[in-house]
């Protein structure tokens, strides 16, 4: 009996060592989390709707792997018994992966302890494992995401909450059993010290506080995850409403495009019949293009393609002495990757607002080379040009609409990496110059 004893005052902590413990506890947990939640593949994993068990036990291992080292410093460091969180380590794994995977992992955290002969770590963290577990699978998903030991002390907003509709609160009922766990922890370890390690203090107050921190080491690493969690989601959800306005410009210049090339076929129908059986034929070309599913991105020599149909749909509409083309076209640039539409409605404002006000017409020049790491696209005429000062803004003059989509798009594409400049004189002519990075995002 004086042996046991004996042995049963050495576990007892002291008051000092204990408040520090706890605090620097509650660090470690946060250091713990916030490093697992830095590497992709640990995000992946542990946000994912549906894992495998091989994505199960990748999983497991990130776990594992620091806090079993948690479990050798806290043996094997005098003092230091902050770096032992197996016991908050299972409650999370019982909560994120389910009852077996928790008793896999407690049972393999208990391995170090079971090497100084805490033959009661095992037998308890499966035990432990199998009961986070199952209040895992009682809890939904975003009320274990959204658990915080700051629980709200109002106890007239409760009863309130509770009776107009009685319901049990599941986040109050996590945080007591996690509570209620660490007791069950701490009284068996006192029933029998050095075979299972707790924080033992005889003091009551700050017992419950070792009993708190519990549940506050889970809430922390839980916040750090959610945390990460929404980032994720509302860069997922800017990603997806970016795409949206990408479709809804790409739709935006289609309808436009379409309405001023059925006017074109119109007025040649009666006076120029086989013309406007031509500029048909190659509107049908240009539809069937664009009604395929393709990229936000093409390469250059399919953009130019597409180009060509609508330029000798322009051609056949102007005659070839009022509409001249010239390409500069670097034989490199070809395979580059470029935002798909983007040269035609540039070419269109050029012929409606440049070449077509002129009674001469004019020439269109297309050109494309790759400065350093840069790859440079020209769209230039040779018309009527455009007041581009502040106070008569293109959008004015009635020549915004294409370069305003060509411009957004590239915002959206690329953010700042892209630039996009005009630049005109009246009378003389207009210049669009566009710079793109060559690897796109």
């Amino acid at each position: 009996m004086r042996e046991a004893a004996t042995r049963y005052i050495e576990c007892v902590a002291d008051e000092k060592l204990i408040l520090i413990t706890l605090l620097v506890k509650l660090g470690v947990a946060a250091a713990v989390a916030s490093a697992l939640a830095r590497g992709r593949t640990f995000q992946r994993l542990l946000f994912a709707e549906h894992r495998r068990h091989r994505q199960t036990a990748a999983m497991l291992a990130f776990f594992l792997i620091p806090l079993m080292l948690g479990v050798l410093v806290r043996i094997t460091v005098p003092n230091f018994l902050a770096a032992d969180i197996s016991f908050e380590a299972t409650i999370l794994l019982g909560l994120l992966v389910g009852p077996g995977w928790a008793m896999l992992g407690g049972a393999a955290l208990s391995t170090p302890a079971l090497l100084h002969a805490e033959y009661l770590t095992l037998p308890f963290n499966v035990a432990l494992g199998l009961a986070a577990g199952s209040l895992g699978r009682f809890m939904e998903m975003e009320e274990i995401w959204s658990f915080t030991p700051f629980i709200d002390l109002s106890l007239y907003r409760w009863i309130r909450r509770n009776l107009r509709q009685p319901r049990i609160d599941r986040q109050i009922l996590m945080l007591f059993l996690i509570a209620a766990f660490e007791v069950v922890h701490e009284w068996i370890a006192r029933l029998y010290p050095r075979r299972l390690f707790a924080l033992l203090s005889n003091t009551l107050w700050l017992q419950m506080l070792a009993w708190l921190c519990a549940p506050m080491v889970v809430g922390i690493a839980l916040k750090v995850w959610n945390a990460l969690r929404i980032e994720l989601k509302l860069e997922e959800q800017k990603r997806l409403l970016l795409e949206a306005r990408l479709d809804a410009l790409q739709r935006q210049i289609n309808p436009h495009f379409l309405f001023n090339t059925l006017n074109s076929i119109a007025s040649l129908v009666r006076t120029r019949p086989e013309k406007a059986r031509e500029m048909t034929v190659k509107l049908a070309n240009i539809l069937r293009a664009l009604l395929k599913d393709h990229d936000s991105y093409v390469p250059l020599r399919e953009e130019l393609r597409f180009t060509d149909d609508y330029l000798d749909i322009e051609v056949v509409r102007f005659g070839t002495e009022k509409l001249r083309v010239t390409k500069q076209i670097a034989p490199e640039t070809l395979d580059l990757p470029v935002p798909s539409i983007l040269l035609q409605p540039l070419i269109e404002n050029s012929i409606k607002h440049g070449l077509e006000p002129r009674l001469k017409g004019g020439t269109i020049t297309l050109s494309s080379r790759i400065v350093g790491d840069r790859l440079l696209i020209e769209v230039a005429d040779d018309g009527v040009g455009i007041d581009i000062r502040p106070q008569n803004s293109v959008r004015r003059t009635g020549a915004g609409i294409g370069m305003k989509n060509v411009r957004e798009r590239l915002e959206v594409l690329y953010g700042n990496q892209a630039s996009f400049r005009v630049v005109s004189s009246p009378g003389r002519g207009t210049q669009v110059l566009i710079e793109l990075p060559l690897e796109t995002r």
